[in-house]
């Protein structure tokens, strides 16, 4: 039976931010370990904490994913030095893999690989924890690699690593070596569990739609006929010369998928995002979008953001009925929370997500990350998205 521990802090130095997490999820000296995954921070050398989590758990596969800030059990932080662990443990029940060299052009194959790993070791898989690079990306295409060896069945559910919002660079440190284009996963194959989810975004439509005209896996070439980037700032009153920092936090595109084309949260829109300024007048999205995909440029809507929270936690909550919780794996953006003096308040928003899955006043074992995108199910079917609040809640029988 596999289990699972959580914990967080906000420590400056890597071996003691690793320590507390550590001790803190597994006592001291800590109980045996199969898996460490951890979020953290771009203020860390991510070289220095998965060195110091292979010197207090030596038989454990650690896993490193660079974010913008973390949600554990005990708070939410968006600082550069937020470190978040979930300790697995149950090697039986237990694969994990990774690959190398994910990218828009390889992300099918490469993850068609990464799943093949896992089905070696467990064939009898039912969840898929993924976590996957987050600048040159065709996420969706990571869910069709996946699907193609385990099948539809298997729920994936996870994220793409982040920086601090400046869509310069990602890591990934999988047993000691440091990546920017490497996926690691967990799989779980413990017939006791069962994976509840849900996905919300509160983000609406604003203004015409723009289509795209010309485009090469995730690379978006051209806009209505013009260069991608010219087109996209202009739409959002910025200069060329603006960042993909600049974009982020207002440049939400929304994908309105053909009639029965695939999932979509809330009102029917896919949301995606620009993580990367391109060569040429182009722009790197998270996903493969063909010419002819329609966008729309959305808005944060912050009382739509609150509201679906809500009405998304109260469906969560009937899916897990009476069996308990046992872990929560949070994926979320750091363009969503409730503004106040142009700061981002996210703890009401966390309070709202936690209260309800916790018993007796105690949240169970929570591991989040605000990154650039999120991999869960949505109307049924797995799914890559951008801008959403993502939970999987693994739930085992009482």
């Amino acid at each position: 039976m596999i289990t699972f521990r959580s914990a967080s802090t906000r420590a400056v130095n890597a071996g003691r931010a690793i320590a507390e997490c550590v001790e803190a999820a597994l006592g001291a000296p800590p109980a045996p370990c199969d898996v460490l995954v951890v979020h953290a921070g771009m203020g860390h050398d991510f070289a220095a904490l998965s060195a110091a989590a292979q010197a207090l758990l030596p038989g454990a596969r650690i896993f490193v994913g660079s974010c913008a800030g973390v949600v554990g059990r005990e708070r939410v932080s968006e600082t550069l030095q937020d470190v978040a662990v979930m300790a697995i443990t149950g090697a039986d029940e237990l694969a994990t893999a990774h690959v190398t060299g994910v990218t828009g052009e390889t992300a099918e194959a490469r993850c068609r690989d990464l799943a093949q790993a896992l089905v070696d070791q467990q064939p009898a898989l039912s969840q898929i924890f993924l976590m996957a690079p987050g600048i040159d990306i065709a996420a969706d295409r990571c869910v069709a690699g996946i699907e193609a060896v385990v099948g539809p069945e298997v729920t994936i559910f996870g994220a793409t690593t982040g920086d601090n919002m400046r869509g310069n660079r990602c890591r990934q440190a999988i047993d000691g070596t440091v990546h920017e284009t490497a996926a690691f996963a967990v799989g779980f194959a413990d017939p006791t569990l069962r994976a509840a989810t849900t996905a919300t975004h509160g983000f609406a439509p604003a203004g015409p739609p723009m289509t795209i005209t010309r485009a090469a896996a995730n690379a978006i070439l051209e806009l209505d006929g013009a260069p991608a980037w010219e087109h996209y700032t202009q739409r959002l009153a910025l200069p060329p010369s603006a960042t993909c920092a600049d974009t982020l936090p207002l440049g939400a595109l929304a994908v309105v998928p053909p009639r029965g084309a695939g999932p979509a949260a809330d009102d029917g829109l896919l949301l995606r995002t620009v993580t990367q300024r391109g060569p040429g007048g182009g722009m790197r999205a998270t996903a493969a979008l063909p010419p002819g995909t329609v966008l729309q440029l959305t808005r944060r809507d912050e009382d739509q953001i609150f509201a679906a929270v809500d009405h998304h936690i109260r469906a969560l909550q009937a899916e897990i009925g009476d069996g308990e919780v046992v872990a929560v794996f949070h994926a979320d953006c750091a363009a969503r929370g409730r503004s106040l003096f142009h700061r981002v308040l996210k703890d009401e928003l966390m309070a709202r997500l936690q209260h309800p899955l916790s018993t007796a006043g105690r949240v169970p074992p929570w591991l989040g990350t605000y990154g650039f995108g999120e991999f869960i199910p949505v109307g049924g079917r797995n799914a890559f998205q951008n801008y959403t609040t993502a939970l999987a809640a693994l739930v085992r029988a009482v």
